[in-house]
């Protein structure tokens, strides 16, 4: 069976590799197509020889995976930490992001001799996977050297779940290739039950999430935009005009009313800035804002946040926070970050990949509307101040309760660390 997925996994990479290749920026190009084939500067082959393999597909495991990556630093510091990535954007803030001293290249494209190659180079005493970046080849080259695999932050969408499903046969040998899984809740363990993953190796460790704590710098553009600002984070296609629709009704009533929209995916952001144009609406661009220096106050505009890694932070000076990918999009996106402000959190009615904001909606920490009730919602909460306080009283605490996943993690990692040296 690995055979028959190697061999279509070469097939389909031979056809999309040209525009994989095109697609990036040119200063990129031959740095991706080097670390993907394996080959690596030597100085960075040569740095430490016993090292902890993080692999974080994307911005959003990236973010997840940094407090982990702390605090490895902190516990091993004379360890290599190298973390891999499979997108540009993941790329870019984790090294923006990334404790000092952390190597960070391009996963390898899934083919065993490319893989084997890397293993050898890098001699890597354990490998960490970040959510549920099951690659087979890379688990089966790393069980085949007798290098543990974990996997922590753990999560399995209903979508992917019955997708493995549908080939369980081969999905089965592939999960064989973990020694753990640190699932973030009991429904994506039982999942891993039902793939007949052993329970013993299945332990419930929480969400990085809650222990990623954004940066308390709120961006100094940021602080000269004066209340009441709404947040539209990570949105998806088709969200950023239907925020831009609320926002014209409600400033009929709101005149200094602000709205940040945040696309989830950089290569959106000349999308909407063409849409807002269509249709007449007077925004700002981040990108056009002062950095550091002083400006006069914003009020009463759309902001095109078209930068990465800021939304964080931002949600730090939002009035109200609008989720993503949960009017127009399907699963959601991450509702913790403007918890952890204390910022009141609005949701569509799909955030199945994020079945913790349930807790959430039972503690009136946040609301779900439709599209229809998006505008009345929005009035409701700009007009009663005190009971939009209370909904985000109510997100902070339930951040606060819920963090320590890291530390449980630390232990799991602890006892294949041990066993590897």
């Amino acid at each position: 069976m690995y055979f028959i997925y190697s061999l279509l996994y070469i097939v389909a990479l031979i056809c999309i590799l040209p525009f994989e290749y095109f697609k990036r920026p040119r200063e990129i190009r031959r740095r991706w197509l080097r670390e993907k084939c394996g080959f690596f500067d030597p100085s960075f082959i040569l740095r430490p020889s016993s090292r902890i393999w993080v692999h974080a597909v994307s911005v959003g495991e990236v973010m997840a995976a940094l407090p982990l990556l702390g605090r490895l630093k902190t516990e091993y510091p004379a360890q290599g930490i190298i973390l891999s990535t499979i997108t540009d954007t993941g790329q870019k803030v984790a090294m923006e992001k990334s404790p000092a001293g952390t190597d960070i290249f391009y996963l390898p494209f899934d083919i065993p001799f490319i893989l084997k190659s890397v293993v050898r180079k890098m001699k890597p005493e354990l490998l960490i996977i970040i959510e549920t970046e099951l690659w087979p080849n890379l688990l089966r080259v790393f069980k085949e050297n007798g290098i543990p695999v974990i996997l922590l932050n753990g999560r399995i969408s209903k979508k992917s779940f019955h997708g493995y499903k549908k080939i369980s046969f081969f999905m089965r040998k592939v999960l064989s290739s973990v020694d753990s899984f640190g699932m973030q809740n009991e429904e994506y363990a039982e999942r891993l039950r039902s793939l007949e993953v052993d329970s013993r190796k299945i332990h419930i460790v929480g969400s990085f999430k809650f222990d990623a704590n954004p940066s308390t710098h709120i961006p100094r553009w940021a602080s000269f935009i004066s209340s009441p600002v709404i947040v539209a984070g990570s949105t998806h296609e088709g969200e950023d005009e239907l925020m831009a629709s609320v926002y014209t009704d409600l400033k009929k009533d709101f005149p200094d009313l602000n709205l940040i929209i945040a696309p989830r995916h950089p290569e959106r952001f000349v999308r909407v800035e063409n849409m807002l144009r269509s249709k007449g609406i007077q925004f700002l661009k981040r990108s056009e804002l002062p950095g550091g220096q002083k400006t006069d106050a914003i009020h009463g505009t759309i902001i095109l946040l078209d930068s990465v890694g800021e939304l964080a932070a931002v949600y730090g000076i939002s009035t109200i926070a609008i989720i993503g990918k949960s009017f127009r999009g399907h699963g959601g996106q991450n509702p913790l970050e403007p918890a952890y402000w204390g910022t009141p959190i609005i949701c569509g009615p799909h955030m199945e990949n994020f079945p913790v904001i349930q807790d959430f909606y039972k503690e009136g920490a946040a609301m779900h509307v439709n599209e229809e009730g998006l505008s009345h919602t929005l009035r409701e909460l700009l007009l009663s101040p005190e009971k939009a306080k209370e909904i985000g009283i109510k997100a902070q605490k339930i951040y606060q309760k819920n963090s320590g996943a890291v530390e449980r993690a630390m232990k799991i990692i602890e006892q294949y660390r041990n066993v590897s040296l």
